[in-house]
């Protein structure tokens, strides 16, 4: 199926593991001028060789971190210096610490929401006019299955992910007319580390070992299995191309059936 993106300017932020890099390659796969960002500069620098010899794309890098307003400028530019545009935003960032409410102040609340709502309302604003410009846009805020059903030990995560799904969808009325769409994913448990880092604290804490959680895991899912991150970029490059055209303000989960409610 010709997803019809070839060329297309993609930027992807917080791209150099896990779902951004896998996003970032899918993209690539398909022919899009990729910019992937993080802040380790090694370990980005790694990942835009690895992502250039495995799909033979065109891959920029740039060292920033989207909880900072002027990197997130800086990133824009650089990728409007390199590539002329950006026509495909994904809005990505790491997850905020696990724990339950009485383990976090208001201070950690106000932390997790720079990490992930902030992130992508700064990403959303540098990007938009360049998308305005061009009649044609696709911005992807990679979320998280806990911000449509929460998860106990992920308050911090709970509450800053279900603000980023009301801005998007919020967005994209407002962007519908600039034929623009803007579109959440929310990823069920996926094996990255991420996840890992989730298993860890488990044990941590002495809630059981490894094999318990992931079992515990399997069990909630009804496909059996944790998910691959190249299927949550799958859904990433559809929702970027212009077969999804007329699909704007949903919120699609890649969770192998987690999620048990309707909506």
């Amino acid at each position: 199926m010709d997803l019809r993106i070839k060329n297309r300017v993609a930027l992807v932020a917080a791209s150099s593991r896990g779902l951004g890099k896998a996003i970032a390659a899918a993209l690539c796969r398909e022919g899009a001028k990729v910019v992937i960002c993080a802040r380790d500069e090694a370990r980005l620098l790694e990942a835009r060789d690895g992502i250039a010899r495995e799909t033979g794309g065109e891959v920029r890098a740039f060292q920033a971190d989207v909880r900072d307003g002027q990197n997130v400028r800086d990133l824009v530019r650089f990728a409007v210096a390199e590539f002329g545009s950006v026509d495909i935003l994904v809005c990505n960032a790491g997850g905020p610490p696990s724990g339950l409410a009485d383990e976090f102040g208001p201070d950690d609340y106000q932390k997790a929401l720079d990490l992930n709502l902030m992130s992508t309302v700064r990403l959303c604003y540098e990007v938009i006019p360049l998308m305005k410009k061009r009649n044609w846009g696709r911005i992807i805020a990679l979320t998280s299955v806990a911000a449509k059903q929460p998860i106990d030990n992920l308050i911090l995560s709970n509450t800053a992910r279900a603000g980023v799904l009301g801005f998007a969808k919020s967005l994209s009325s407002q962007l519908a007319g600039f034929g623009i769409t803007v579109n959440s994913l929310c990823p069920g448990y996926t094996k990255t580390e991420r996840v890992e880092s989730l298993a860890r604290a488990f044990v941590e804490k002495g809630l059981g070992k490894l094999q318990d959680y992931y079992g515990r895991l399997e069990k909630a899912i009804p496909l059996g299995r944790l998910g691959k991150p190249e299927e949550v970029a799958a859904a990433a490059v559809f929702l970027a191309s212009e077969a999804s055209a007329y699909i704007t303000g949903i919120a699609l989960q890649v969770d192998g059936g987690y999620i048990k409610g309707l909506f």
